[in-house]
């Protein structure tokens, strides 16, 4: 299997693409005037404490405050899930008006703020530096038990001969790495720290303290493991800073990195594109002929598998189970796609057969290994249904890329020029109650003028024998299929 990651730079944006054996699995988007906020560390100011939800909301200099919940400001950070009553009252921790050194864990999402922690962390090639904690961890997407257990040694090892405060966790892409290139990122975190605290007494309220690594600079320390065949980007100042970072804290990946001087645009070189104006959609066809409905919601996403044209070779219950397989490992890279988290409802085709339900469930499992978001799944529930959970940390592919409809706002759907003749009608016959006066001129547009002097002309001469009033149309250019005026003439 070949990966490879492609970075595309421009005057006012960055984007990021992961291609595996030719087809796009993840994509990111740095904005000029859109920067991710996700691991800046503020100074805030606590402008409103809700013990009814056990959280408070911090003004840190955004557009909108942050939101904090109370497991967020325990003075130890909490492992694994919390029960309501270990989580100590917030009344307890903070009060209007306190300052906060806080760290961003969700961008602002919609009209949500940013979600925020005390609990700071600052990355580099191989670790987390954690200052205010004493644990010592190890990525749970390394599985092998001695490599856990080497890592986890190095570490504690160093902490402990050096007095070293703070807490480390060994990241994913430490796996396999020699001792010297792990414990290099130590100083490197604990100088970063030293500056940042100097900092901290000319700080003002509310400031920014820490801004995490530019979008092309985290590609290369998050995304670029094992095993990456290489990083290609298309500006050359870019390829010399990234080439610069890499051989201080990645040497390995120093002859990785390559400037693409192409003539042929680098993302349409790839066919990532094409494959993002697809991911826009809420159809997805699979190989077989099936397909899936992807739609998303403030609440939650829903996916809907279907056959489609598929017929299958043996038997209905072979069929069901083909299609199924095959969804779980499009669903899978369709969640990585288009970034969807929250709740998630899949919908696969119902299947008699248990074993049949555990081999899909199975697939999915795989095939989301390679998922960086932290994900849940449940069983197939008594409806047919699989619910999970994927963690959401910024806005989806569509949140990104588009806006709510102007016509329809969001609904996907708009009224049916019958439904707007009907309404034009009501509304006419509500003023002619009202108002003394000649005649109604109605401005709509073309649609629904050519169905009111079409199909309901006969009403139209009804409701002006009704009315004892003429009424005449005028096609508004400007007006979409829901929009219309009545003039008092």
């Amino acid at each position: 299997m070949s990966e490879e990651i492609l970075i595309n730079v421009s005057p006012v944006e960055t984007r990021v693409a992961l291609v595996e054996n030719g087809v796009l699995q993840e994509f990111y988007l740095e904005r000029r005037h859109g920067l991710t906020y996700v691991g800046n560390i503020y100074r805030g100011k606590v402008v409103r404490v809700l013990p009814g939800m056990q959280a408070a909301f911090v003004d840190i200099g955004l557009e909108r405050t942050g939101f904090i919940h109370a497991a967020d400001m325990m003075p130890e950070p909490p492992e694994g899930e919390l029960r309501r009553s270990e989580v100590p009252d917030i009344r307890s921790l903070v009060r209007e008006g306190d300052t906060l050194l806080v760290q961003v864990a969700k961008d602002p999402i919609s009209t949500k703020g940013a979600r925020l922690t005390t609990h700071l962390t600052l990355s580099s090639r191989y670790l987390v530096y954690m200052p205010n904690s004493s644990h010592i961890g190890v990525s749970t997407r390394i599985e092998d038990e001695p490599e856990r257990e080497r890592l986890r040694q190095i570490v504690e090892r160093v902490v402990a001969e050096e007095s070293i405060p703070g807490g480390f966790i060994v990241r994913t892409v430490a796996e396999g790495a020699d001792e010297a290139a792990i414990l290099a990122d130590i100083p490197f975190l604990q100088q970063l720290w030293t500056d940042l605290s100097a900092r901290l007494p000319s700080l003002g309220v509310p400031a920014e303290l820490h801004r995490d690594m530019p979008l092309y600079l985290r590609a290369l320390r998050d995304m670029a493991r094992a095993p990456i065949d290489r990083v290609r980007v298309d500006s050359r100042l870019t390829w010399q800073q990234m080439q610069d970072f890499a051989s201080k804290y990645a040497p390995q990946l120093v002859d990785l990195i390559e400037l693409y001087s192409g003539e042929r645009p680098l993302l349409e070189l790839y066919g990532v594109e094409e494959e993002l104006r697809r991911a826009l959609e809420t159809r997805v066809p699979l190989k077989s002929n099936g397909y899936l409905i992807i739609e998303q919601t403030e609440a939650m996403t829903t996916v809907d598998v279907n056959t489609g044209a598929f017929v299958g070779h043996r038997n209905l219950e072979e069929t069901i189970f083909k299609t199924n397989l095959e969804a779980a490992t499009a669903i899978a890279r369709q969640l990585r796609l288009r970034n969807l988290g929250g709740i998630i409802i899949l919908d696969f085709i119902d299947m008699k057969d248990p074993e049949h339900q555990r081999q899909v469930l199975r697939t999915l499992e795989k095939a989301l290994e390679k998922d960086l978001a932290k994900t849940r799944i449940t069983g197939v529930s008594e409806l047919g249904l699989v619910e999970m959970a994927r963690k959401r940390t910024r806005e989806s592919l569509g949140q990104l890329l588009c806006e709510p409809c102007p016509v329809c706002q969001g609904r996907g759907q708009v009224k049916s020029a019958e439904t707007v003749c009907y309404e034009i009608f009501r509304e006419v016959l509500r003023m002619a109650r009202a108002y003394d006066n000649d005649k109604f001129l109605v401005l709509a547009s073309q649609v629904v003028v050519d169905r009111l002097l079409d199909e309901e002309a006969s009403y139209v001469a009804d409701l002006e024998a009704f009315i004892q009033r003429t009424i005449e149309f005028r096609v508004e250019a400007l007006f979409h299929q829901e929009q219309y005026d009545i003039v008092l003439v």
